[in-house]
Parts: structure tokens; C-alpha cells; sequence
């Protein structure tokens, strides 16, 4: 049991761990994993996976080269539009390592920001998922004792499938909430004493808005921790406070992309940053305007090395997504890099309106704080040639919608430095999402 200090409050926390050997090893411990699964990963895939084959090719090496850590930062980046041309020529693409009879899955991206890209894996390497959502669920707390909801979809975006694995590797029972609504899955909750959940940050907080509409009493669940993926919003702070004042529960961020696999999570003690899994990847992070590294507490976009994924891997990886490491120890006493915040946004997501900068996080931080805001939606319109906000705020039944728009009009000013055009909708006027959700548009 460790004693944590958070909010000027001391508190014993049980920690959890999926191996504790490993996740608190030595820096010089972890540095030898990763550099003996990098030999291995490249001795495997070298001569078979014609992507991989060719990037070390053009530069000049050959796995005999790539021993350390240090050799591997002398290889060129990986991009996602290498990978999307990676897969013109068929069913499978040339980042595939094995044919096709070898594969048992294939999965996709969700196309949010233009054509899917598609992802293979083969048993092997959908164990090594499940592994590492081991990681994730057991970071958050959760054990054999855990009954684990997952109210997903479960189409070919690669979403939460990975986290069943991953409550296989911890023993929890989990049940899935597909082909549902979500009045339903509120009643699957109760009838089944639901002790955990994996959704969306978007979709808990719709669940809760279903529960106040149809009179469900969320106090009434067993409910103490649920686990967020596939968006920004369990490390926005306001977001993350509205899900645990909601639902009465400790809320977890993870973090994962379907071409690199499940890299990080956020530990019991909350001390606002995550843990890239160390033992299954190799992360850095870069200044996205040079591709120098990015010195500690320096925002850097996050580059990853999977080194489980011998059907599908990735080497030096640009994710697009920001991060800042921290080397200072975690109170949970975990040795894996940590990244503060979490991932804090994407290095293509921030838009320029009259001058000032503008982040989707920072927004819906703003918003979030509005215990009235039910929904909104941004849109950067253009007004005779420049930029706007306009902003759409949906609010609570029984509040005045013109008045907090006034307020958050103010707070825009006061707070981001820019103007916005905000205007009270009625009711069910903005879309819901289960998934992903689209609140950010650029026309």
C-alpha cells in the first residue's frame, strides 16, 4: 500500500500491478528489453516484410546494424502515408511480415481524418494486444474480482476489441455492451452489478445524460472505474472531473492507435500523466518542426517503435501526437515513461483564428466546467476572409441557454484570448456519438 498526497489530501492506495518486476525495473533493465525485442523483432521481419525490408534498405542498414537504441534513432521516420501506400496494391499491405493464411484479423482506422487505413494482425500479435491492455486494466485498478462493461460497437475500427484480451490477461469477466441502446445497457449495468466500464469519454458522459433523462438512479451501481480510449477527453481536466461527478467513479485515460497498437495508461495515484509501456515499445518524442529529439518537459510529438507486433510492425513511428516526458519518479512507483497530461493533443489539431493559437482540448476544457452544457459543436468559419469561432452549446433542461452563452462568450475572452459567436440550441438539436465524436469542425 502507498500513501499518495493529491489535492493537499493524503490517501492509501492499493497499486495494482500487471508485473510488477517489470514495471519497476531499472531504467538500464528496461533499456536491455527493449534493445534484445528490437534485435528480435528485426531479425524476424527482415527479408519477409517488404516495408520494413525496403525503409532499412534505402537507409543503408541491415539488422546487424540495429543493436541499440542509439542505431535506431539513425533510421529514418515512419509515416501514416507510407503505410496508406503500403496497402494500393491489395487485400494486404506491404507492412504485412507474413501471407495471408497467417492472419486472423484485420481491423481498420476509423477514417476520421480521411481514407481507413487497414491493420492485420495474426494470433500471435492480437495476443500481444491483449497484453498490453493487461497494462492498462490492471494500471486502473481493476482485477480478477472486476466486472468489466465494454457498451462498443465492436465493427471493424479497432476500438476497445483488444480491451477483451486484456480482461482475459487480468481474469476479470467482461461483458459486451453491442446491439444495444443505451437505456438497455443502463439496465445490463444494474441487472449484472457492472464494477468497471471501457467507453469513449463522449459516449460515458451520453450514458449519464440517457440515465437523467429516463430517471436511472447511477448511485445505484457498483460502478468505481471506468477506463477511456479512442479520444482526448479522460486527460482534459474538466472532462475528466464531469465523468467521475457523474458516474461516482475514478476515471482512467489510455491512450492507442490502431497502426502502433495500446501504449499507454494512466496509474491509480492520478498524479496527471500516463505510462508508455516500455517493455512493448520504444517511444520518443521530437520537435514536429525538425525531427530533433525533444528535451524532457518539452512538448514533442510522440514517435513509437512496437516491438510485439512482429505481423504488422512499426519502427520510429510519427504519431502525431503531442507529448511531454517527465523523468521524475511516479508516486506509483512505476519506472515507465511517463508523459505529463497524458497525450495533450495532436500536432495537426491546433488552428490559427485571428492570430491566436486554438486547441480542441483547451475548448472543451472550457466547456466541460459548464455543468449546464449538456453538447456543443466548433466550427473556424471563415467571416469576410478571416476566421470565427462559432460556437453551438446545447444545454440542460431548466437553464437558460442565453445566459450561459453570455457567460461562456465571456470566458472565451478572459480565458482564450479570442472571440466567439456563441449561440444557445434547443435540445436534441446537436448529434450524439457512442465513438468518436466530431465536436471540431474546420470549414
Amino acid at each position: 500500500m502507498l500513501w499518495v498526497a493529491a489535492l493537499g489530501q493524503t490517501a492509501a492506495v492499493d497499486i495494482t500491478f500487471f508485473d510488477r518486476d517489470l514495471e519497476t525495473a531499472s531504467r538500464e533493465r528496461l533499456r536491455a528489453i527493449q534493445e534484445e525485442k528490437l534485435t528480435r523483432l528485426l531479425d524476424r521481419v527482415y527479408g519477409k516484410n517488404r516495408f520494413v525490408t525496403s525503409k532499412l534498405e534505402h537507409a543503408g542498414a541491415s539488422p546487424g546494424d540495429l543493436r541499440t537504441l542509439d542505431d535506431l534513432a539513425g533510421l529514418p521516420f515512419t509515416t501514416k502515408a507510407e503505410l496508406m501506400a503500403a496497402q494500393d496494391g491489395g487485400l494486404l499491405s506491404d507492412n504485412c511480415t507474413f501471407p495471408e493464411t497467417a492472419y486472423t484479423r484485420m481491423h481498420q482506422t476509423s477514417g476520421t481524418t480521411g481514407a481507413p487505413l487497414r491493420v492485420f494482425d495474426t494470433a500471435e500479435s492480437w495476443d500481444w494486444w491483449g497484453h498490453c491492455w493487461g497494462y492498462v486494466l490492471a494500471g486502473a485498478g481493476l482485477t480478477s474480482q472486476d466486472r468489466l462493461f465494454v457498451p462498443f460497437s465492436f465493427g471493424t475500427f479497432i476500438g476497445f476489441w483488444s480491451a477483451l484480451g486484456g480482461a482475459k490477461q487480468i481474469g476479470a469477466l467482461m461483458i459486451p455492451g453491442g446491439g444495444r441502446n443505451s437505456e438497455q445497457r443502463l439496465r445490463v449495468m444494474a441487472e449484472l452489478g457492472i464494477t468497471a466500464m471501457c467507453c469513449t469519454p463522449t459516449y460515458a458522459l451520453r450514458l449519464a445524460e440517457v440515465a437523467r433523462a429516463t430517471g436511472f438512479d447511477i448511485d445505484s451501481l457498483p460502478l468505481r472505474v471506468t477506463v477511456h480510449a479512442g479520444e482526448p477527453g479522460a486527460n482534459v481536466p474538466a472532462t475528466k472531473q464531469r465523468i467521475e461527478g457523474e458516474w461516482g467513479v475514478k476515471c482512467f485515460d489510455h491512450a492507442g492507435a490502431s497502426e502502433v497498437g495500446p501504449h499507454s495508461f494512466e496509474c491509480q495515484p492520478q498524479p496527471g500523466s500516463t505510462h508508455a509501456i516500455d517493455t512493448e515499445y520504444i517511444v520518443e518524442a521530437i520537435r514536429p518542426g525538425t525531427g530533433e529529439p525533444a528535451e524532457s518537459g518539452e512538448d514533442g510529438e510522440l514517435v513509437i517503435t512496437n516491438l510485439g507486433r512482429i505481423g504488422f510492425p512499426v519502427l520510429r513511428y510519427r504519431t502525431g501526437d503531442l507529448v511531454r516526458i517527465d523523468d521524475s519518479p511516479c508516486p506509483c512507483g512505476r519506472t515507465f515513461t511517463r508523459f505529463a497530461g497524458g497525450v495533450i493533443g495532436r500536432a495537426d489539431d491546433m488552428v490559427v483564428v485571428r492570430g491566436v493559437n486554438i486547441y480542441p482540448s483547451a475548448v472543451e476544457n472550457l466547456l466541460r466546467s459548464y455543468a449546464e452544457v449538456e453538447e456543443f459543436r466548433v466550427t473556424i468559419a471563415r467571416r469576410r476572409e478571416m476566421s470565427a469561432v462559432v460556437l453551438e452549446i446545447e444545454c440542460r433542461d431548466g437553464t437558460d441557454g442565453d445566459e450561459v452563452g453570455r457567460r461562456v462568450a465571456a470566458d472565451f475572452i478572459a480565458k482564450l484570448g479570442m472571440h466567439a459567436e456563441v449561440t444557445a440550441v434547443s435540445g436534441g438539436t446537436l448529434p450524439r456519438f457512442e465513438m468518436k465524436a466530431r465536436r471540431f469542425i474546420v470549414e
